[in-house]
């Protein structure tokens, strides 16, 4: 796991010298401690009949496969292509020896290796060949061209920035702002973004022409232009027949090899272990592979309602784990600093705070976890997919938004508790009478539209731009059409919710600590596989992961199996009633604070009394702004 930055030109003027291209790379250096390389090349008109350019590459290595001889910059047996690469190419070996046998000749034992080979056989149609996580970077002098990509799922970042005669790229924004004088405006459409989905979607970014490269895409930066175009054409409309006994057998061997895979590794390797499905199914199938016990991690809090060690130590005992639980309070206060320089634009999960710790303290032990992240959306395990289907039932008989006793719901005190009843039912109701994907927009937004209009100042509504963020969701909704209720939620989220949050919190919050994760649900043949498969597999009686809970009942003790889900999260209601409530209006209602360029002061001002009062909980808006806030003080001058 690694941070690669660099950039490409076509006249000095439009140079990075390599003094900054160094600059960038270091900044990145907690994403890869163990080693560092640059590959520069000066702008130089030499090519007869075109313009040449200068290109630099800048890497950062976490030392995980081939510790001896994994150095990147790496190129190939003539140096005319050179490459840097961020994330874990699964199936190297047995691209490798399908490489060797045309002729390749390796230096290395390295995954990055198979990449440069591969490339040079298939051009860009390589990437569809990978199986792993990654951003990659690739200079082709021969035809004098970069070319950036991203896996399928979005599981490693890569930002870039066209501007005249040049292209910049990094792992991270941070590393882009060192270049001289690049200071991009913030982009009020992805404010706007942020506080509907609590992320900026991409393709943007909170800055004006920074784009982030979407999932399953490259790009080719050829003759002073960039052009994208995806390499993962999976049809998210085309349902499979097939039977569930056939289904049964490819999910038992496709995520049995995803885990195998992704036990390849020359550095200590062990595994979250929340005690919920996902992570212990990971875990159970992991110790078949391993000739010792694998080490499990798991994080408990003294909030019962957000304290799962009690299921994790359950499943650990089972396996035969070694396993660790560490006891923390979480000090949401104490890291916000750390969460806004690390994260460089504003995000919104509060769960990347449990994720923070449980990643700080894993690092302590192990280089490589393993995790259950992908196993909700790709099975149809939230509740909110059971509610987008009753919704659609419950409306197909009966208008219930317009009775009075849906009404008077809407109107009752809030609650602060996890998994409060009352909580949940407001949600659903508050949604009802709403078209399909909006409806389902009303029950994972942070802001509604209304909500941010009357937080938004009019100079502020002025500048937004001629979009709706509604279009994100529902254009990857839209992609599933003529698919069931049930799956083109699920099918949604991996389009959006996956990439953008998930992937976005986990690889943050552990490469801040040199912790490199690994997502075997998200392997791309069992998420191919379950786009395919009939919902009905997957949602049964109104509970989800059917397929799952049938095709490995015996790996796990029946409670797990049984138990309600809980989330990742902590008690940020209580928070803002208590320890956060000052910091929150020091941050959010001092004169000099930053949003209130964006925001009425009056509008955050009622959020809060309201949240105080139980009239509303506004604990996740609250939160958000908090977020922003401090990131506008961390980024901006």
């Amino acid at each position: 796991m690694c941070g690669i930055a660099g950039a490409v030109w076509s006249c000095p003027e439009a140079a990075v010298e390599r003094a900054t291209l160094q600059r960038m790379t270091e900044s990145l250096s907690h994403r890869g401690p163990d080693d560092q390389g640059i590959a520069y090349h000066a702008w130089s008109p030499s090519l007869p009949n075109q313009q040449g350019h200068g290109w630099g590459l800048g890497f950062r290595r976490l030392s995980i496969i081939d510790l001896a001889t994994g150095h990147q910059p790496m190129s190939n047996e003539d140096d005319s292509i050179h490459i840097v690469f961020n994330g874990e190419i699964y199936n190297y070996h047995e691209l490798r020896r399908r490489l060797e046998g045309s002729g390749h000749r390796f230096k290395t034992e390295s995954d990055t290796e198979t990449i440069v080979h591969l490339y040079e056989d298939l051009d860009t149609d390589c990437f569809a060949h990978l199986n792993g996580m990654f951003a990659i970077a690739i200079w082709d002098g021969r035809k004098q061209r970069l070319i950036l990509a991203r896996d399928r799922m979005g599981e490693k970042p890569l930002f870039y920035c066209e501007q005249s005669h040049r292209i910049s790229f990094a792992s991270e924004l941070k590393a882009l702002m060192l270049l001289p004088g690049f200071r991009p405006p913030i982009d009020p459409g992805a404010i706007d973004l942020f506080l509907t989905y609590q992320y900026v979607p991409h393709p943007f970014s909170i800055y004006q022409g920074v784009r982030k490269l979407e999932p399953g895409h490259f790009l080719v930066f050829e003759g002073n232009h960039a052009q994208t175009r995806p390499f993962w054409n999976v049809d998210w409309s085309a349902e499979e027949p097939m039977s569930y006994r056939d289904a049964q057998d490819s999910v038992k061997s496709l995520l049995d090899d995803a885990v195998r895979l992704r036990l390849r590794s020359d550095v200590p390797l062990g595994a979250f272990l929340s005690g919920g499905i996902d992570s212990s199914l990971i875990v159970a199938l992991a110790q078949k592979h391993l000739p010792h016990p694998i080490q499990t991690f798991s994080i408990g809090f003294p909030v019962k309602d957000y304290d799962e060690t009690r299921f994790a130590r359950l499943v650990a005992n089972h396996i035969g784990s070694k396993h660790r639980e560490f006891e923390v309070s979480p000090d949401a206060v104490s890291i916000l600093d750390q969460l806004a320089y690390h994260y460089d634009e504003p995000f919104g999960d509060s769960s990347a705070i449990p994720t923070w710790y449980l990643s700080k303290l894993t690092r302590n032990e192990v280089t490589v976890a393993l995790s259950g992240d992908g196993g909700d959306e790709l099975f149809a395990g939230y509740d909110r997919y059971r509610a987008v289907w009753l919704s659609q039932r419950l409306q197909s008989v009966l208008p219930l938004n317009k009775l009075l006793p849906v009404r008077l719901i809407q109107r009752l005190p809030s609650s602060d508790r996890q998994r409060s009843l009352l909580r949940r039912v407001k949600r659903f109701v508050e949604a009802l009478d709403q078209p399909i994907a909006k409806r389902y927009l009303n029950w994972i937004q942070i802001f509604s539209e209304a909500s941010r209009i009357s937080l938004y100042r009019e100079d502020f509504i002025e500048q937004l731009p001629n979009r709706d963020p509604v279009d994100f969701l529902v254009t990857a909704w839209n992609r599933a059409l003529h698919r069931d209720i049930i799956t083109r939620a699920s099918l949604a989220d991996m389009q959006t919710y996956i990439p953008c949050d998930l992937m976005t919190k986990v690889d943050i919050a552990s490469m801040a600590h040199s912790l490199e994760v690994r997502q075997p649900f998200l392997d791309f043949r069992l998420v191919e596989l379950s786009i395919r498969m009939p919902s009905q597999w997957k949602f049964h009686r109104q509970t989800g992961k059917r397929i799952l809970r049938e095709t490995f009942a015996n790996l796990l003790p029946s409670s797990i199996w049984r138990r309600p889900k809980m989330g990742f999260g902590v008690p940020l209601a209580e928070w803002f009633k208590g320890p956060l409530r000052a910091t929150t209006e020091s941050l959010l209602l001092d004169t000099a604070a930053r949003c209130h360029q964006f925001f009425r002061r009056e509008a955050i001002e009622n959020l809060m009394q309201e949240h105080l009062a139980n009239r509303s909980n506004h604990a996740y808006r609250l939160w958000n702004l908090v977020m922003l806030e401090q990131w506008l003080r961390q980024w901006t001058n």
